[in-house]
């Protein structure tokens, strides 16, 4: 075979497979329906969650440091830490969201064409589209709520203890005195 001819062939096989790992339409344009329903609550709560690990961990430092300062500058450098956190997030938040917007899109379809067949997809939209979903969405924000409350009621005193604890070792060890133990957080978790 001339390379002509091998180039030719290569080029039919890769166009061949290419066309058979599009969805066919009817099945892109539920995929598409799916990923629009979920796309802003998605948006929103990856980048909260994105964004959470690395802020909690900044702002515990920051307390600690805070506890350094002598009481008269720590109100002041407090609000001043506050108005940097704000000044980031106000910076970061829609950078962020509009990097997840591009993505949703494209990475979601791709996952959603690869593990669900056609009516698959249509039970999933019509889940996705019914009442019934939307309210056991609204009831699970609040479940999760609920949840928290009561175990930071149950659980809180006994954490806001441990904290201490290892807070007051972490400090011996580091031959420093205990800063204020970080209190458990109550709120809940973003979706």
């Amino acid at each position: 075979m001339t390379s002509r001819k091998l180039g030719l062939a290569l080029a039919l096989a890769l166009a061949a497979g290419t066309a058979l790992a599009q969805p066919s339409p009817a099945k892109k344009a539920v995929i598409d329906k799916i990923v629009a329903l979920q796309q802003q609550g998605m948006t929103e709560g990856l980048a909260a969650n994105i964004m959470q690990g690395p802020l909690a961990q900044l702002t515990q430092v920051g307390r600690n440091a805070l506890q350094q300062l002598p009481a008269d500058k720590r109100e002041a450098t407090a609000k001043a830490l506050d108005a940097e956190l704000k000044k980031f997030l106000d910076e970061n938040l829609p950078y962020l969201k509009g990097k997840i917007s591009k993505a949703v899109p494209t990475t979601a379809s791709a996952l959603l064409d690869e593990r669900f067949n056609e009516d698959e997809l249509k039970q999933i939209l019509a889940w996705a589209e019914s009442p019934v979903s939307q309210k056991y969405g609204m009831a699970s924000v609040e479940l999760q709520k609920a949840v928290a409350q009561k175990v930071m009621t149950e659980a809180g005193p006994t954490l806001e203890g441990r904290f201490k604890a290892l807070q007051a070792s972490m400090a011996k060890q580091l031959g420093q005195q205990p800063a204020a133990a970080p209190k458990p957080a109550t709120s809940t978790p973003k979706k």
